[in-house]
């Protein structure tokens, strides 16, 4: 075995293999993969090989898409058949809501070039002839989807690393895994040691285990996953002698389950409510090619559900019935990339959904590590989307509803009940007795919107304008015309002070900081490539000392960026969040109100737009921010989060002669598109390049060396692809954009929407989008397809709302 490496993978199933391949494509050649038994041995082997292209996630959907493409050129490369049936998926929908949910993936599955057709009934019946039609509204069938055999597969990605020059140890096990004083890591097994610059975990069911060897939470735990294999069926074994096409994969969603041919049989393999987590602290030593015992008791109303949809499946004897251990996080996606805290740590772990996702998988990690950057945006799957929170207890109880909701119709504001309301700001319950419905970010509970006296506060999910619609638009005209209140205490915080401090956030970020004490301005952190990382608030608060405020999920992403860009010495940085809470006053009327309790002068001359200072609120105190993300005249209130309670009741009693009401985050999310405001990671992306998204005020390429620059001027030099332009989306009426639609001209594709909504103060639907630059004349008469159906949509100026910002400087 060699004590040296570039890089080591720990972990020889499907996932880990694919990196190492990888990364020896990229022509990292100097790589060993370290599997403690043998290739496949943990839930590789036992995997059933589906390849679903179907993933409403931006980043998920193209990783899962470059999968399946990959797979069908290893045999020609490695000649190791790797049992690829393309057979093609087939969809089933009982239900409007179904439906609906289909029509919006395919646009997304559009959106990056994923072939999705539409069926009937009929044409069901057609591919599918034992499937029983009853009760459908309709299909959709991808059909470049299939099934491949893993262990196979796993194989042939193994034959073309080591071709490559990689080399991977079996039957090793990892015992330690240690960071020496030079930054190189040694990997310690009981057949020798290994040094390297790069480490990766695709450990699977042991990701928790290996975590703990560096001291990370990962927030990984497996949960039971059982399937059925049939004996055969006469009526497979007549097609097969006939020499017809097979079947396909067939899903039932409505039913939670998937069937497929197998071996002339069938394999049905169910998501069902009461499937247990197992591996909870890591599978034992000795573990391989285990199976748990079956439970077909929980399986009972989905093998009912198949019978009826399939009777074929009834009339046959089980074979076998395989029970194991599926890695989960608590959204289902994987965790792909750095590893928070520590610098050359890779993860690619929790794969549900491992063989169609391993290929995509590698690809992007070997990206990453070798470039320096992904070469998409990767923010659907980066490891720092979970924060501490996401720990042992918590995982246990989200992973299980993730699983048993696999199958479930994927709502855009759906918002899950389990393992909530675990993060509260100090007012949450005063927000609930106003009529709060919340939601959840990053464990936090934020109101998104208020029910009035009378009505339920109870969302009913839709993928059109639904029950909280029309109250959603009198906050906005409430925040318009009078003044309202808004919790942000979720918003991520950080202080910089030491002598350096000013030189490194220079260094950091596109835009000048504020140059006066008592000023704030809008910084983007740079990726590499020149795309954007994160978008920071920040507040001199004095000639070395910095308030920095980010978004409230990114909070984990942006402080492991910051850590780890620290020089060694004369910056000290904090991470502030949970010592600070967040009110939001909007509208024409807070001054009057928040000048009723403070003694500090608001007035325009003495507080302007973009300046902050501490002020008195009433025996309380805050720092108060001239900013918001609605348009309108305001401030941010951040205060000693224990003092919440206090602030918030002297506001509302302060406020009952200016009206003073809540509003919530689908509110707020309204009026920032109406103001063409960005967000991470929709039209701020690693995959845009900075001035493309329109930030030209906040990008100054002559102020000296940052992060980014010189990538951006390069790609400047090549030429955009990309313009973000602000769009209003005409003769809608029950449904507006959300966010990755697509865009057409004269009948042809040529851009995607990023965000959407309906613009109350306005009273136009509007979306912002990504198109080519040469298309964006205000003459430009573009399509929004929005649920199926195509809609005009015109160029209109950036902030459409007040594009004077005379509102918020009033």
């Amino acid at each position: 075995m060699k004590t040296h490496a570039r890089v080591v993978v720990i972990g020889g199933g499907v996932v880990g293999v694919s990196t190492l391949y990888h990364l020896a494509k990229k022509g990292w050649s100097d790589v060993a993969l370290v599997e403690r038994k043998e290739l496949t041995s943990g839930s590789t082997w036992h995997a059933a090989g589906l390849l679903p292209l179907f993933n409403v996630s931006y980043s998920v959907g193209q990783i899962h898409k470059y999968s399946v493409a990959l797979y069908r050129t290893l045999e020609e490369e490695t000649g190791q058949n790797v049992g690829f049936s393309q057979c093609s998926n087939i969809r089933l929908a009982t239900t409007r809501d179904r439906m609906d949910e289909y029509t919006y993936y395919a646009g997304i599955a559009k959106t990056i070039g994923v072939d999705v057709r539409f069926l009937t009934p009929e044409q069901v019946k057609e591919i599918w002839p034992l499937c029983s039609i009853e009760g459908l509204v309709g299909a959709i069938q991808h059909p470049e989807d299939g099934y491949i055999q893993p262990a196979d597969l796993t194989q042939a990605l193994a034959r073309g690393a080591r071709s490559r020059g990689a080399e991977i140890y079996r039957n090793t096990t990892v015992t330690d895994i240690r960071q020496q004083p030079n930054g190189e890591w040694l990997v310690v097994t009981d057949k020798g040691e290994i040094a390297c610059e790069h480490v990766v975990s695709a450990t699977g069911n042991f990701a928790r285990r290996t975590g703990a060897m560096v001291g990370l939470d990962i927030p990984v735990i497996p949960v039971e996953h059982q399937y059925i294999v049939t004996e055969p069926h006469p009526e497979i074994e007549k097609r097969h002698a006939e020499g017809l096409p097979e079947m396909g994969v067939l899903r039932e969603s409505d039913a939670s389950y998937y069937m497929r041919e197998e071996a002339r049989g069938l394999l049905l393999g169910p998501y069902e409510t009461g499937a247990p987590c197992c591996y909870v602290d890591g599978p034992d030593d000795d573990s391989e090619y285990e199976l748990f015992q079956e439970d077909l008791d929980r399986l009972e109303p989905h093998i009912a559900a198949a019978i009826d949809r399939v009777p074929a499946f009834g009339e046959v004897g089980v074979k076998e019935v395989f029970n194991g251990a599926i890695a989960y996080t608590p959204d289902g996606s994987p965790i792909i990339g750095p590893a928070w805290d520590l610098k050359n740590f890779w993860l690619n772990e929790g794969h549900s959904f491992g063989v169609t996702a391993a290929g995509g998988a590698g690809w992007q990690l070997a990206e990453w590590i070798v470039e320096g950057e992904p070469g998409i945006d990767m923010m659907g799957v980066d490891p720092r989307r979970f924060g501490p929170y996401a720990a042992r207890g918590y995982l246990r109880v989200k992973n299980e509803e993730t699983y048993r909701n696999v199958f479930t119709v994927h709502y855009p504001d759906e918002e899950r009940a389990d393992a909530r309301p675990l993060k509260q700001s100090p007012c949450y319950d005063r927000m609930k007795a106003r009529g709060a419905v919340f939601g959840q970010l990053y464990g936090w509970e934020r109101p998104n919107w208020f029910a009035p006296k009378g009505v339920d506060p109870k969302d009913v999910w839709s993928f059109r304008r639904t029950n909280y619609f029309e109250h959603v638009g009198n906050e906005c005209r409430h925040v318009q015309e009078n003044v309202g209140l808004l919790d942000m205490t979720a918003f991520a915080k950080f202080e910089v002070s030491g002598p350096g401090a000013e030189d490194w956030l220079d260094g950091l970020v596109a835009n000048r900081l504020p140059r006066r004490i008592g000023r704030l301005g809008l910084c983007h952190m740079l990726s590499g490539n020149g795309g954007v990382r994160s978008e920071f608030t920040i507040y001199r608060e004095g000639e070395q000392r910095f308030y920095l405020v980010s978004a409230g999920a990114m909070e984990r992403h942006d402080y492991d960026y910051l850590q780890k860009s620290l020089p060694p010495e004369g910056v000290r940085l904090d991470k502030v969040t949970t010592q600070y809470g967040v009110l939001v006053l909007a509208g024409p009327r807070s001054r009057d109100l928040l000048q009723k309790v403070t003694d500090c002068d608001l007035s325009n001359e003495s507080f302007p737009w973009l300046s902050g200072r501490f002020i008195d609120v009433g025996c309380a105190q805050a720092r108060a921010l001239r900013v918001n993300f609605v348009g309108e005249l305001g401030w941010e209130l951040h205060h000693p989060i224990e003092m919440q309670t206090y602030i918030y009741d002297l506001l509302f009693d302060a406020g009952q002669e200016f009206d003073l009401r809540p509003f919530g985050i689908r509110a707020m999310d309204s009026m920032r598109v109406e103001k063409s405001y960005r967000l991470i990671p929709r039209e701020l992306s690693i995959e845009y390049a900075a001035l493309e998204s329109g930030l030209d005020r906040f990008v100054h390429l002559n102020k000296g060396t940052f992060i980014g620059r010189d990538a951006l001027v390069e790609w400047q030099q090549r030429g955009f692809g990309n313009a973000l332009v602000t769009l209003e989306v005409g003769d809608v009426t029950h449904s507006d954009a959300r966010g990755n639609e697509p865009i057409y001209l004269n009948g042809e594709m040529v851009g995607r929407c990023t965000s959407g909504a309906y613009g109350w103060r306005l009273g136009r639907s509007l979306a912002l989008a990504m198109v080519p630059p040469d298309l964006t004349g205000n003459d430009t008469a573009f399509e929004v397809e929005i649920l199926g159906e195509r809609y005009p949509a015109a160029i209109v100026p950036e902030s459409p709302y007040d594009p004077e910002n005379e509102r918020l400087r009033a």
